[in-house]
This record gives structure tokens, sequence and C-alpha cells, in this order.
């Protein structure tokens, strides 16, 4: 799975939060992380871009979610973040195939 925590440590590779599952506090499954995005000049993570939405991996779309939003649960094997599903369809958001000017 790939944001299963297999060590102690408290740190993780890009690689394994992709793809990794985001709840609602009631559990709901949201989407999951398509990537993350880094400050260039302070190495520190921003964002997470959440990919919600479509079907069959057509429609789909992506929504930044600021990293401090996100909180990792154990047992979910899973970030959750305090939204649902109709906050976050009125979120901003880009197609998968866009790439937003970051600032």
């Amino acid at each position: 799975m790939p944001g299963s925590v297999d060590s102690p440590h408290s740190m993780i590779a890009s690689d394994r939060v992709e793809g990794t599952d985001v709840y609602s506090p009631a559990g709901d499954k949201l989407g999951s992380i398509d990537h993350v995005m880094i400050d260039k000049l302070s190495g520190q993570v921003r964002c997470a871009v959440l990919e919600f939405g479509g079907f069959l991996g057509l429609g789909e779309e992506r929504y930044p979610l600021p990293w401090s939003m996100l909180t990792y649960d154990t047992e979910k094997e899973g970030y959750v973040v305090p939204l649902d599903k109709a906050k976050l369809e009125g979120a901003p958001r880009y197609n998968a195939g866009e790439r937003p000017e970051w600032d």
C-alpha cells in the first residue's frame, strides 16, 4: 500500500505519498494524492494535490491542499482532511492535463 507505515521513522519518500488515499473526517474516501508540491527555495512541502472525481481515469480533477491540512491516520493508512465532498467540489481545482502557475 502506498501510504503504509513500515518503520518508526517520521519521514516518507514522495513516491510513497503519491497514491495514498485521502478521507473526510467521517471516513468517506475523497480521492488520493496525485503529487506533492515542494517550495524550491525552502525545500518544504507546500501542498498535496488531491485527485478527485471522474470515472476510470477520465474527468478527474486536481485540488491543491495545503500540506498542513493533512493528518496521517495510521489505522486508515491514509490522510484525513477537514473537508467533505461538498466543500471539496466548491474548492479551486484544475483538470488533469493542466499545469497551473504555482505561487
